[in-house]
Order: C-alpha cells, then structure tokens, then sequence
C-alpha cells in the first residue's frame, strides 16, 4: 500500500465506483478503499433478508413466510435507471453492461385525488387517458407535438418560445394546460420534485421531457430500467473494470486519516501505513468536516405480498404523487420491484416509498404512499442526512460526492459524476473518453 497513486477513492457508493472506473480507463493510477466489508456504501443491495432486519435492529428476524433469506437482495436507496438516460450511456460506453442484466419497469403511475393513474407520455396514451377531460387531451396533445419536434438549434421549430428566457409557466399558458396536466408534466415526464422549475427558462424542462419519451420509445412499457439482482449490482460493475484497467481494490480497509500539505491532500494512512496521492475521491462519511447538511430524506421499505392496486398487478413500477395533490413541497415516489428481478422470494414485491423531508415527523409525510401499498408485511424506516461538499476541492484537492436524494433515478447523480470529473480533470466529461480503449484487456487490438 505504500505507494504513490494518482487517485485514492475512499468509499464504493455508486458515484465514487464510476469516477474510479473512468479515472482507471483514462490511464490514472487508482487506489479504491472502503472501510466496509462490503460495496455500495450508501448505496449497497442487502441481501440476506436476515442482514436487512438486523441492520433495522428487528431482532427476532425474518418469519418463514418470508422464504430464503438468500433470495432477497434489498436496496436502500432505490433508483430506476432512465432507458436514454445518462448512466445507460455510461454503461454503455464503458460495457459494464457485459456484467449485467436488465429488465423493463412495467408501468409509471400518478397520483391524483387519491388514485393513481397511468402516466400518458404518447399521443396515444394521452387521448386514451381518463386523467384529462377531451378539449384538455387536445390541447396536451399539441403540446407534446411541439416538444417532440423541438431542436434547441433550429429556431423554425421554437413557434414563439425562446428556450433561454420564456419560462415553463409561459409555455403551459401558451398550449392552455390545466393544473392537473402541469402537475403530471412537471413531475411524472419532466421528473421534477417541487415546483421551483415553473420560472426557470423553459429548455431544460423541454429536453427532460424528450428524456422521458426517448427512454419510453425504447421499450414501450415505461422510460425504467432496472438491474436484476438488485442495484448493488452497478457499482460493482464499474469497480470490476476498474480492476481490468489496473486499479487496485481494498475492501473492509479503516481510513485512519487523510494526511494535508499546505491545504493540499497528499495521501491516506491505513492500519498504519500511507499511500500517497494527488487527487482524493469520497463520499461525505470520509470527511465530515469538509460537509454540511443540506436536508433529509425519509425511505421506507416495504415488503408486501401482492402487487399495487389499480397497477394492473404490474411486477415493478413507479408511482409519483405530486406535491400539489398532497400539499407539500415536495413529491412523494415510490418504486415498486419484486421477485420478478430476483431481489426478492417468490410472489413478495418490495416497494420503497422516499422524499425529502418537510416537518418533524417524516413518516406522517409519506403516509399517502403508504395507504397505496397496504396491506404491508414489514416495514424498514430509514432517514437520512444529505450532504454537500463546502467547497469544489480545487485547492485542496479532496472532491466530495453529494448524498443520494429522494429522486427515483439517477439523473442527479450524473450530474454530480460529471460536475467531480470537470472539476478533477479541469475539461468537461465527454462520454467518448469512456469508450474502452482498442488495445484492450480483452485480446487482440481491433483491426
């Protein structure tokens, strides 16, 4: 261990186990620690069901009913992956994909006056979708016309808006929407989680809103995806080619101190020794003074023995239920997934209901999610601190990942993956920097 590397990552949650995966394919020389004895950090799959009660302090365990413990694998930060989204790309890109198997989410709901409803994202759906009255249909019709056809670099197809400074609001006056179709716009296609984008300048809602109909043409039954054996699977996926470009691997390793030179990171001491380093990767549990809580969210997994009411017995999907419906500021998700992605027994589903906290008793707030699941074999409520780095590490050279929030994809976490590698590499992440490279581990050279 005593040895001078270009990058020690300390922690194996996702963000840090893809940045150590493109750090090693870029040629750096990787030093990966964690001090648990397993991957995921945060965001590991528990598996067997027993380790999940204990880590709940449940004591008495699981019941029979249950099944084998070793068919559960039980995620604590549950995401859906985007068909078109960004971390298919990376997964693409780098083939972590030859490590994993995915599956097609069935079907994204939301919420409305207390029912949920099937998310209309096609000109078909949206007509045949008892969410909206006929003129409404009409009218939302158009307006997915225009976003479908919309090109940021082509100002024919702008009809009047401006992408840099009309706001969103404008543009739902502008199609004549009504509020409970801006609620499903906003957040069950564009997938926001409060309302704030309303006055913000119209392009980004417009492309999220593409995302969602892209990754939906892919498949057909919904924009998700999701990994069978649970998500523990991707980071592992990433530190696996990591390892093939020469990165090197200690788990169950206890990080003692990172050791600074005039502000600057020079190395990590473990059980005694130092590795020395130029650049520092890690989650905010390595460095809590270099952090600040920006808030907290609530999630609770619930093991049930039959799928969603009014789901048409789908076997995974989600439900968004905007704030609005709830008088919050904030959604409410839940992700539903089940024996069929071999994550849990034979006919048990588990359904993971998460958002950000708003008052001092988080588990009243997601009540409404609760009501759709009942009736609930066992429940696990988890509430976490969300961190944030205090500064860009730039003089000190320690980068920070952000916790996970209560988004139901991994959008967010791209985005923070992509804001690290700019600010670590100085250049902008291009995902043709990812592509294995030709002389590869693999075998001969491509001719």
């Amino acid at each position: 261990m005593d040895e001078e590397y270009d990058v020690i990552v300390l922690g194996t949650g996702l963000t840090e186990c893809i940045l150590s995966g493109i750090m090693s394919v870029n040629g750096k020389k990787v030093l990966h620690m964690d001090r648990n004895p397993y991957y995921g950090g945060e965001s590991s799959s528990i598996t067997p069901l027993e380790e999940l009660y204990k880590r709940f302090q449940l004591l008495e365990g699981p019941p029979e009913a249950m099944g084998r413990g070793r068919d559960w694998n039980v995620d604590l930060i549950p995401k859906f992956l985007m068909a078109n989204g960004q971390l298919v790309k990376m997964l693409l890109y780098t083939e972590v994909t030859r490590y994993l198997d995915f599956k097609v989410v069935e079907g994204s709901f939301v919420y409305k006056g207390g029912k949920i409803y099937k998310v209309p994202s096609t000109e078909t759906e949206a007509l045949a979708s008892n969410l909206m009255g006929m003129f409404e249909k009409r009218r939302f019709r158009k307006f997915l016309v225009f976003v479908a056809n919309f090109d940021e670099n082509d100002p024919k197809t702008f009809e009047g808006v401006d992408p840099q400074s009309t706001s969103m609001r404008d543009v739902y006056r502008k199609f004549d929407l009504g509020q409970d179709v801006i609620d499903f716009t906003g957040h069950a296609l564009a997938l926001y989680r409060t309302d704030d984008y309303l006055d913000q300048p119209c392009l980004e809602t417009i492309n999220r809103i593409k995302l969602y109909s892209e990754s939906l043409a892919r498949y057909g039954k919904s924009p998700y995806l999701y990994p069978l054996y649970g998500l523990g699977e991707l980071p592992q996926g990433f530190a696996r080619l990591s390892a093939i470009y020469g990165g090197t691997y200690m788990l169950n390793k206890p990080v003692d101190d990172i050791i600074m030179e005039n502000g600057k990171v020079v190395g990590v001491k473990s059980e005694g020794e130092v590795a020395r380093c130029k650049q520092l990767i890690c989650d905010p549990s390595y460095i809590p003074d270099r952090v600040r809580k920006a808030g907290q969210v609530i999630r609770i997994i619930c093991i049930l023995s039959h799928p969603i009411k009014n789901t048409n017995d789908a076997n995974s999907c989600q439900i968004i239920i905007p704030q609005n419906q709830v008088n919050r500021k904030s959604d409410i998700y839940v992700c539903m997934i089940s024996y069929a992605h071999n994550v849990a027994a034979q006919g048990k589903y588990i359904a993971i209901a998460s958002t950000t906290v708003e008052t001092a008793e988080p588990e009243k707030e997601v009540e409404p999610a609760l009501e759709l699941l009942e009736p609930i074999d066992q429940k696990f409520v988890a509430i976490s601190d969300l961190y944030e780095p205090i500064d860009d590490g730039s003089e000190s050279q320690v980068f920070c990942s952000c916790s996970y929030d209560a988004t139901t994809h991994f959008e967010t976490t791209c985005n923070d993956i992509k804001d690290i590698y700019k600010r670590m590499a100085g250049s902008a992440f291009d995902f043709e920097n990812m592509k294995r490279k030709q002389n590869d581990v693999f075998g001969e050279a491509d001719q």
